[in-house]
Formats: structure tokens, C-alpha cells, sequence
């Protein structure tokens, strides 16, 4: 392949490798020899070479949940931008499990782990010290000095709220999930909740209600709740904890002939495309940007520096439909 392309085996070799110091004519010449004779670089020559296997471990909880999912294809697509492959292991919430996938990962020598959390409850970091950088995505890392991407559910609840005043709301409830589920306050419940009273907050508004009471991520809750503030005070507006609790206030509101949006405007979290989306009314919601989580991790351990130790955390998406817009 060399000697037709009129090049030394040194240069052949590094245009191969997308080095950087071979001329753009010299190395589109050695990339159409190489295809011409299929050539296929010796990815175990690459790996004794550069230190690096090209492989990153994706270690999950909860491989088939709704929350998991996207993130690793976030992260993959990351990967694959690097010619980086992505090995996924589940560890189905065991603890011993997700050790014997660790260690199983580290003697295939990855380049680095990312941590998938089905939970944005803090968790357990890893209990040794790697030789590789591991990054923490949705669940964060209790250890100071770790990396952790995670989703901003008090700026997704600013974001809720934030929209239904632009609709011309004053009125809001909130709807909440569970509050009791984590720790120190830090469930997506919570940080919702107050991202919705940040919002009024910022507009000189009430919460109409008092403050959100903890419910479940059931449709039955949003019905019962929105039933409870809807007998006793003046709604206009619902920002729901998630697009369970949304369907169930807005097939309250239906049964009770309310028009929705024009009386009463909702509006859910997650983006569930099951609920919110295909609904005899299509529900406005804040989907998790858990892609973008993914391929921030992702980077993070491909790209030492690109992110500090600590928390980040990455806006979710206003996805506007029936419910809350009569424009939509």
C-alpha cells in the first residue's frame, strides 16, 4: 500500500492513524489505496502502540428501563464518534454483580468506565482506586473529586413553569411524585417542585395550594390531587411531578367538561412517549436531555479535562403539545 501510494510505511502508517502531520493529498491517497485493497488496520498493533484499546466500558443498573436507555445511546454515539467501541454490562441492581462486571471490564484493559444511573439519587462510588477515569451519568458519585453528569431537575422544573406563565397562567398548582424516595432532599420529585416555585417566585406568584404535598407516579395521584385543589381553589394551571401524574389530571379535567387548555393548561414531565404523546389529548412535558448526559460522560472520560471534578448538569427540552397550547 505504501510503495503505491509513493510514500515510506512511516507515512502510510500515520495517515492511517489520522496523524496530523500528513498532507491532506497524502493521506486521501492512502485512505482510497486502503479501501481499494480492504486493507483493515491491526487494531492489537494499534492498541501495543497508542496504550489505548479504543473501548469503554458502559456499566448500567438497569439496562431495559426507560431512563437507562437513551443515555447509553447518548454515550455510544460519543464512542462511536472516536472510533471508540462501547462495552455494556448490566449489573441489575447488585452490588456484587457490578464488581465482577468492573473488574471483568478493567482486565480487557477499557480506556475508562461510565457509570449509568437508573436513580438520581447520589450512590456508592466505585470502591478502588482505577487506573482508568470513570464518570458517573444521572446517579452522582458521593466522593468528592469524582466526575458526575446529571439532569438539572430544578432548572427542568423552572423550565415547566416558566411556560405556563408564558401562556398567560397565574394561577399554578403543582402536582408532586414522591418525596420520601431519596436523600438530603435530592429526588427529582423535590428539585422539580422547587424549580416551580423558583419560577412563581421570580414572577410574584403563589403557589395556589400551599405547599406540594408527595404523591406517587401514578395517574390515580394526579387525578386525586388535582380533584383535592381543584374543589377548593381557583386553578388555571398544572405543573405535573411526571406524565403519569399529568394524564390522570388531565382525564380529571375532561370528566369534568373543563376545557383544556383554554381553562386549565397542564403540563408533565419525562416524555414518556406512551403517555404523553399518544393520549386522546397530547400532554406538553420537559423531557430529561439523558442523551446529552450520555455523550457529556461519554467525552469525559474519552478527553481528560473536558470536564472538572463535580457536578454537571445538563437542561432538559420544553416539548409543547395540546395540553398546555391551543397553538400546538
Amino acid at each position: 500500500m505504501a510503495r503505491r501510494a509513493g510514500v515510506s510505511k512511516a507515512t502510510a502508517s500515520k495517515a492511517l492513524n489520522g496523524r496530523p502531520d500528513v498532507g491532506h493529498a497524502t493521506r486521501a491517497k492512502v485512505m482510497a489505496i486502503a479501501e481499494e485493497l480492504k486493507f483493515t488496520p491491526n487494531e492489537a498493533a494499534r492498541s501495543l502502540m497508542s496504550g489505548r484499546t479504543q473501548t469503554v466500558g458502559l456499566l448500567t443498573n438497569d439496562l431495559e428501563g426507560r431512563f437507562a436507555l437513551p443515555l447509553m445511546i447518548g454515550a455510544e454515539d460519543a464512542l462511536g464518534e472516536a472510533e471508540t467501541m462501547a462495552l455494556m454490562a448490566n449489573s441489575r441492581g447488585r452490588a456484587d454483580l457490578e464488581t465482577a462486571h468492573l473488574h471483568a471490564l478493567l482486565r480487557r484493559r477499557v480506556d475508562g468506565i461510565v457509570l449509568v444511573g437508573d436513580a438520581p439519587e447520589a450512590r456508592e462510588p466505585l470502591g478502588e482506586e482505577l487506573a482508568v477515569p470513570a464518570v458517573y451519568a444521572y446517579a452522582p458519585s458521593r466522593r468528592e473529586g469524582d466526575i458526575s453528569v446529571l439532569v438539572d431537575h430544578r432548572a427542568d422544573g423552572h423550565l415547566a413553569a416558566e411556560h405556563l406563565i408564558s401562556q398567560g397562567r397565574g394561577r399554578i398548582a403543582h402536582i408532586a411524585g414522591p418525596f420520601t424516595a431519596g436523600e438530603n432532599g435530592n429526588t427529582a420529585a423535590q428539585l422539580r417542585a422547587a424549580g416551580t416555585l423558583d419560577a412563581l417566585s421570580a414572577h410574584g406568584l403563589e403557589l395556589i395550594g400551599g405547599p406540594p404535598r408527595s404523591g406517587d407516579w401514578t395517574e390515580q395521584w394526579g387525578w386525586q390531587e388535582a380533584e383535592r385543589l381543584l374543589d377548593s381553589h381557583d386553578v388555571d394551571g398544572f405543573v405535573c411531578g411526571n406524565d403519569q401524574i399529568a394524564r390522570g389530571t388531565v382525564d380529571l379535567l375532561i370528566s369534568r367538561g373543563v376545557p383544556v387548555p383554554e381553562d386549565v393548561a397542564v403540563i408533565g414531565f419525562d416524555n414518556w412517549q406512551q403517555i404523553a404523546a399518544h393520549n386522546r389529548l397530547p400532554q406538553s412535558t420537559v423531557e430529561m436531555n439523558l442523551y446529552e448526559v450520555g455523550r457529556m460522560a461519554a467525552r469525559a472520560v474519552l478527553q481528560p479535562g473536558f470536564l472538572d471534578p463535580g457536578h454537571h448538569l445538563v437542561t432538559g427540552k420544553l416539548i409543547v403539545r395540546r395540553s398546555s397550547s391551543a397553538d400546538a
